[in-house]
């Protein structure tokens, strides 16, 4: 025992240390925005720092993403630490990229810098020599699901297999000698509460749509009679779908959430192509799946209410995120270390979605959200306000997590590896978001 607090104590001292840099190596990313599959440079800088700590990289992975490995002496599992390397789109956002609108208004700049801060607790205190198996370093693209056009043609040209970033590294094998997998996220919701981490919550899965209603064109003025109003089917589409809501079981936080990209071209022509894009989001697999039945029947009635044609492309999205709860009471063990017990939260859950969760749902997985920021996420108000709460407590919580994991012969995280459950095997996984990905066309008859 006094071993391992000296291992936690020493990891903590290498974090301090270089507590300065980690911090300004995530506010220089926070500068340099760049969207998912183009950050380049954000890719670059994290192998880079990763190579300084004496660690060979594995480079443009996913098209930008990067891996390094370490390894103790002794055989054993091997613990994924993972940030991610994508803003979000947010132009009124001060530090936006003048011409993208890409802004880090999601906070993926902080947990790149603890990510670091964890390489630097193990790899540069000499930690990892006492410990069994390994860590991997992995600097993962794109899990804002935007820009669906620019990944579209990705994925025509064979560039890429899925729009999130983690999916892609399950695709290409790079998650493979993965065992566990740990994360951290930021969130301004907590402080409020007089709260600085929530442990064990549950996040949203979500299927993504692309919906293309064509009807018939004609003039608005003169021969309205002779058209087929594709936006009227749009409409009565979106209204079939708006009186379904009291349909959703409120356990499953289902949440639809529609915009239209495409109303018509002219004013004074009957809209002949009118598009629209959505996510079907929900806390289980068979909840998304109920509720995106509900939704396409509504859309196709409005497209037979008019006699229009409709087309709805679905997309394979992101899925539920489920922590595992042994993986969690370690992770509050260690966070006691750094905070009070009244300033942690279990449980909880969050509406929003990341591509973490389709980690979740295969192996053990951890995903803890920290405060230290403030304004609300994707929003221009989103920015820094704790250094040490967002960068530095993060990164000692995970590096004393995998200290316990990998000490002693790695006994706990292979104890952890046994007793978990997957929701799904990888097989079932791809063969899930092969039946979510695929084209629908209705004619009306």
């Amino acid at each position: 025992m006094a071993r391992r607090e000296e291992l936690k104590r020493e990891a903590a001292a290498s974090i301090d240390d270089r507590k300065e840099h980690l911090v300004a190596v995530g506010e220089r990313i926070f500068a340099n925005p760049e969207l998912g599959y183009k950050e380049r440079e954000t890719g670059e800088l994290i192998a880079n720092e990763l190579e300084a700590m004496g660690l060979q990289v594995e480079k443009n992975l996913a098209l930008t993403g990067c891996k390094a490995t370490v390894r103790g002496p002794k055989e054993g599992p091997i613990i994924g630490v993972m940030g991610e390397l994508d803003a979000v789109v947010c132009r009124d956002h001060p530090k936006a990229h003048r011409e993208t609108g890409a802004a880090h208004a999601c906070g993926h700049h902080i947990q790149l810098g603890v990510m670091m801060g964890v390489a630097a607790g193990l790899v540069g205190s000499g930690v990892m020599n006492e410990l069994a198996g390994g860590v991997s370093f992995l600097a993962v693209p794109a899990e804002e699901y935007v820009e669906l056009g620019f990944r579209s043609q990705l994925r025509a040209r064979g560039e890429i297999g899925f729009f999130g970033g983690k999916q892609e590294f399950l695709r290409k094998g790079h998650l493979d000698d993965i065992d566990i997998a740990i994360s951290t996220h930021s969130s301004p919701d907590l402080a409020p509460h007089g709260k600085k981490v929530m442990i064990g919550s549950l996040g949203t899965g979500f299927v993504g749509k692309h919906v293309q209603y064509r009807g018939k064109p004609s003039h608005a003025g003169a021969a309205p009679e002779k058209g087929v109003n594709a936006l009227n089917a749009a409409i009565l589409g979106l209204l079939g779908i708006h009186t379904q809501r009291e349909t959703f079981p409120e356990q499953e936080r289902i949440r639809v959430h529609p915009i239209i990209t495409k109303g018509g071209d002219l004013v004074n022509i009957v809209p002949d192509d009118v598009q629209l894009e959505t996510y079907v989001r929900g806390f289980s697999i068979e909840g998304i799946r109920d509720a995106n039945t509900k939704v396409n029947r509504a859309l196709r009635a409005g497209a037979m209410a008019v006699g229009a044609e409709v087309k709805i492309t679905e997309i394979p999205g992101y899925m539920p995120l489920v922590n595992t709860p042994d993986l969690d009471a370690l992770f509050k063990e260690n966070l006691l270390l750094l905070l009070e017990d009244n300033e942690i939260v279990e449980g909880g859950d969050f509406a929003g979605s990341t591509d973490f969760g389709d980690i979740s749902q295969i192996m053990p997985s951890s995903l803890a959200v920290f405060g230290g920021v403030n304004g609300a996420l994707h929003t221009k108000d989103f920015h820094l306000e704790d250094p040490e709460l967002a960068y530095i407590i993060p990164a000692k919580a995970i590096a004393f997590t995998i200290i316990d994991l990998l000490l002693d012969g790695a006994g706990m995280a292979q104890q952890v590896i046994r007793d978990f459950q997957p929701k799904m095997s990888k097989a079932q996984y791809f063969e899930f978001q092969e039946e979510m990905s695929r084209e629908i066309n209705w004619q009306d008859e």
